[in-house]
């Protein structure tokens, strides 16, 4: 806002302090709300980190149970096993959507129902190292939904801390600012005015008792 666009009046100058009042409480509700998201990104990033490196030892430990089926049975019948395994498994995966300090950030819930229900592969025929598999991949998707959360949590927040940061500068650096110095520019135009004011009405306050002499002298 320019001083330019508004009339240097009392009745303006009243609003333009309340507009400035509403941006500095604004800018410390802003300031506290990007002091929370800051803690909440410290306590995530540890927990991520966690979760990071557990998943990877075990991507790293199914890779090589993988390799090991490969290599004992080889890779035609384990694709076949992986095939039947799709057909008779039937997996079920929710994402239902939360919110947290004003942010949307998604919840995964994953479900395999194995009960009651047989393998698709003879334990006979079968390498050891597809049991171990079948178990090591369970472990390895409870692991990849929690790292996929986390770092859904994460993104949501850094997102979140650049938008505030953005607004509090905003203020900081411009809205507040400009409200200031149209409220500075507009409050001596008022008093300008009222000297001036002031030095007129003295001037026809002197003219009329100098009359008012002659009159009487007269």
């Amino acid at each position: 806002m320019s001083f330019r666009s508004i009339k240097p009046t009392k009745t303006n100058l009243m609003n333009l302090q309340k507009k400035l009042k509403f941006a500095i409480r604004g800018e410390k509700f802003l300031e506290l709300k990007r002091e929370q998201l800051i803690n909440q990104i410290k306590y995530h990033w540890d927990e991520y980190k966690k979760i990071r490196d557990s998943f990877y030892q075990l991507y790293r430990e199914s890779l090589i149970k993988l390799h090991q089926a490969y290599k004992e049975m080889g890779k035609r019948d384990l694709v076949l096993i992986s095939k039947m395994s799709s057909i008779q498994y039937k997996p079920v995966v929710n994402i239902r959507q939360v919110k947290k300090l004003g942010m949307i950030i998604s919840e995964i819930n994953f479900n395999l129902d194995m009960n009651n229900k047989l393998p698709a592969y003879s334990f006979e025929n079968s390498s050891h190292f597809l049991d171990m598999l079948i178990l090591k991949g369970r472990e390895f998707f409870d692991a990849l939904i929690k790292f996929a959360e986390q770092e859904d949590i994460l993104i949501s927040y850094a997102s979140n801390f650049k938008r505030i940061d953005r607004r509090i500068n905003g203020l900081k650096n411009n809205i507040i600012p400009s409200f200031t110095l149209d409220i500075k520019i507009i409050r001596e135009m008022i008093e300008e005015i009222d000297r001036e004011s002031f030095v007129r009405l003295k001037k026809t306050k002197d003219l009329i008792q100098k009359k008012k002499i002659k009159m009487v002298g007269g």
